[in-house]
């Protein structure tokens, strides 16, 4: 009893003492323990100097956590606390010591050490091997206790080799011919642990490269990725590549490459070329068996030669100009136009664009002593131009026959007698009204002579065509009546286009007090039956009822009366839309004389007119059927008007539309469920309108490059569809 009093004066001092000096001590040490896996252990520690201080525990120099950590208060200024673990595994042992923070400085208490007994714990766990057959090699396996020491007993195929070793323990063997397993067991006086089981794999050549694929093609090189195949348990060091291609074309030698990484570019490839490509790829033993070949068409160059032989001829009403064709070595692409470029003088003219190797052009007398010349251009650009050809005309031969020519004199002077008689004559009767109209004016007139021509010359004129004439439906003509234009109000113009079914023309509308420049649409004379009128004119009675800034609008429809014809020609009247079609304006963005860059903004906005515009026409039920960028037309100020509703329907009930018969379709736009079985839906639109965004992102480019029309289903009901053009931003 007398001792515990003392300890209970000699603590009450030493607070004192503390709380007099501001001294931080441990009144307690953690202490060493040797425990026994599984078993709990129990360290302390106390601390005297501080209120309510925070002690933390520390292991190996990290901080260690108890989840029953407690503290104990054993007086004003005197803390206690213990870090106990109630089931020691091995990776509790170690160096432990309890830490205590004061005015920025660190207390720290002796340390104390934890060691376990146990089983042994293996500190080099034997791996997988991959060897040669027959080829020899060494595994490896140490555990330590405590207790020591630790002995290692070694078992393969399911058998004992050797007897025990002491750890560490390394065994060799003089070689396999098949794969087998092994593993080790460590021995201490505590019990015996095993370790994983590893495998011994026998090397073989490797397996085909996988997922072959383009990551990017240019014109003359391709950079290719492929995944590995099986390595065959010895790694990969090389792969080859092997490029084929048709008799005609340059092959590259096959190209060898170090991996990783898994990819490579192929140069001195040619435009506009159909090739095919594989890789085998080489570990210690071999190569491996080839990939499947994949195929890619090298993207379109410009042309490498001028189109040659450009002659010309002029008439009284046109000029032609042809020229020799290029070959399709020679383009390196696929031709998108023959681009005629003419000037006057010093000025240089707007460049035309024909498809065919030869230009009949309206108006010959703008083009007298113009240099004209032409050059062939693929989606990517145009070519050399040609050598450039003056346009002049034909020489008039002036060689008269001699004996003819005093016959020609007489002639001449007998003409003008004639001509002073007849001039005497009406002075002498000052005025006389003619059949032909009033030849002379009143005495003291300034002119001697004037000539006003009649009404007519005893000829009776057409009558004006109407639309009872065509043989159309009722319906159709009562819609069109109040649109119908006489056509001797329009003065038609040069050619701006033309199509499947007639030409675009420019032309003069004349009214009354005005005049305005406008489109007219005519159908090919040499569609004679109602049938193809009266689709005509459906698609002038869809647009009579459409009012929207980005759908195109009727002026009116007038029909051109042709001699000998029972049948008129409809014409249609359109605004006229100064920048043409939006496919030839992309076109020429890249590939006219003076290129021009077209931002992503003004891009989006085409873009976000046809969408404006195809929702109008599905809010009033019409499949257009035929959207393309060729369709879409730019006025003055580069806003987009959906046009061109040839293929055109409405739907009165449900919501598609069954087409009966084969048609020409445009298939590289048209959705795979119409393809399949004739089937159009706004959302077949909605397709047509993502291939028209993918022209646009192009600067019209024709989708699906490398692809025919003819294999366009195929190529669709496999999954393909049209690839992100390599300028189109991932979030476009």
């Amino acid at each position: 009893m007398s001792l515990l009093l003392g300890v209970f004066v000699l603590i009450l001092l030493g607070l004192d003492s503390a709380k007099a000096s501001g001294v931080v001590t441990f009144s307690r040490q953690p202490q060493n323990q040797t425990v026994t896996q599984g078993n709990a252990v129990r360290l302390g520690c106390a601390v005297m100097g501080l209120s309510e201080p925070d002690i933390v525990w520390r292991k190996d120099q990290s901080k260690v956590y108890s989840t029953d950590q407690m503290f104990l208060s054993l007086g004003e200024l005197h803390w206690e606390t213990f870090y106990s673990v109630r089931s020691v595994q091995q990776q509790d042992g170690g160096r432990y010591w309890c830490e205590v923070e004061s005015e920025g400085q660190t207390y720290s208490s002796e340390p104390a050490w934890i060691t376990v007994e146990g089983v042994p714990h293996f500190s080099l766990v034997p791996q997988d091997v991959a060897v040669v057959p027959g080829e020899a090699f060494n595994l490896s396996c140490a555990a330590v206790g405590p207790p020591d020491p630790v002995e290692v007993l070694w078992w393969l195929g399911g058998e004992q080799v050797g007897g025990p070793e002491p750890s560490p323990s390394t065994l060799h063997i003089t070689g396999v011919n098949s794969s087998v397993k092994f593993y080790c067991e460590a021995k201490n006086t505590r019990g015996i642990s095993v370790s994983r089981t590893g495998t011994v794999h026998i090397k073989v050549l490797p397996s085909a490269p996988e997922d072959l694929q383009v990551l990017s093609l240019e014109e003359n090189n391709i950079t290719v990725s492929w995944s590995p195949g099986f390595s065959g348990y010895s790694p990969l060091h090389s792969c080859s590549v092997q490029v084929s291609g048709p008799p005609w074309v340059r092959i590259p030698s096959p190209v060898q490459v170090l991996v990783p990484p898994h990819r490579v570019s192929v140069s001195g490839l040619r435009s506009h070329s159909d090739y095919s490509l594989r890789v085998s790829c080489w570990n210690q033993l071999g190569p491996s068996p080839h990939s499947d070949w994949i195929n890619f068409t090298t993207p379109e160059s410009v042309p490498m030669l001028a189109p040659r032989n450009l002659t010309f001829d002029l008439s009284d009403s046109q000029l032609i100009l042809r020229w020799v064709a290029l070959d399709e070595d020679e383009l390196q692409g696929k031709l998108q136009a023959y681009k005629v470029q003419w000037s006057l003088g010093s000025e240089t003219q707007e460049p035309l664009l024909f498809k065919d190797s030869s230009a009949v052009l309206s108006g010959p007398g703008r083009f007298l002593n113009a240099s004209v010349q032409v050059s062939a251009c693929t989606s990517v650009g145009c070519g050399p131009w040609s050598r450039p050809i003056q346009i002049l005309p034909k020489p008039v031969s002036l060689l008269v026959p001699r004996r003819h020519l005093w016959s020609g004199v007489l002639l001449g002077l007998l003409g003008a007698s004639a001509l002073g008689l007849m001039v005497a004559i009406g002075a002498h009767r000052r005025r006389k009204d003619s059949p032909f109209g009033s030849a002379f004016k009143p005495v003291g007139s300034d002119s001697l002579v004037s000539f006003s021509a009649a009404r007519s010359f005893n000829r009776t004129e057409p009558p004006e065509a109407s639309l009872d004439s065509l043989g159309v439906s009722a319906e159709l003509k009562a819609k069109l009546q109040d649109v119908l234009i006489p056509e001797r109000q329009l003065s038609l113009g040069h050619v701006l286009g033309k199509g499947e079914f007639g030409s675009v023309r420019e032309a003069v509308l004349k009214t009354e007090d005005s005049s305005q420049k406008v489109a007219v649409k005519v159908l090919k004379n040499d569609i004679t039956t109602s049938c193809d009128i009266e689709q005509c004119l459906k698609e002038a009675a869809y647009m009579k009822d459409f009012s929207h800034r980005n759908v195109i609008q009727l002026i009116g429809v007038s029909l051109h009366r042709r001699p000998g014809q029972r049948l008129p020609v409809p014409m249609v009247i359109l605004p006229f839309m100064k920048h043409g079609d939006l496919h030839t304006f992309l076109l020429l963005s890249r590939l006219g004389e003076n290129p021009f860059n077209l931002e992503l903004q003004t891009l989006v906005c085409f873009m976000l007119d046809v969408a404006r515009g195809m929702e109008y026409l599905s809010n009033k039920n019409i499949i257009h059927r035929d959207l393309a960028a060729r369709n879409c037309m730019l006025d003055e100020d580069l806003r987009v008007c959906v046009a061109d509703f040839g293929l055109s329907k409405r739907i009165y009930s449900g919501d598609y539309y069954r087409q009966g018969s084969v048609s020409k379709l445009p298939v590289k736009w048209i959705a795979l469920e119409s393809l399949s079985d004739n089937l159009y839906t706004s959302q077949s639109d909605v397709w047509a309108f993502g291939v028209t965004m993918w022209e646009v992102m192009t600067r019209g480019q024709t989708p699906y490059p490398g692809v025919e029309n003819s294999e366009i289903y195929e190529y669709l009901i496999k999954g393909e569809r049209l690839k992100r053009p390599p300028d189109c931003r991932p979030d476009m």
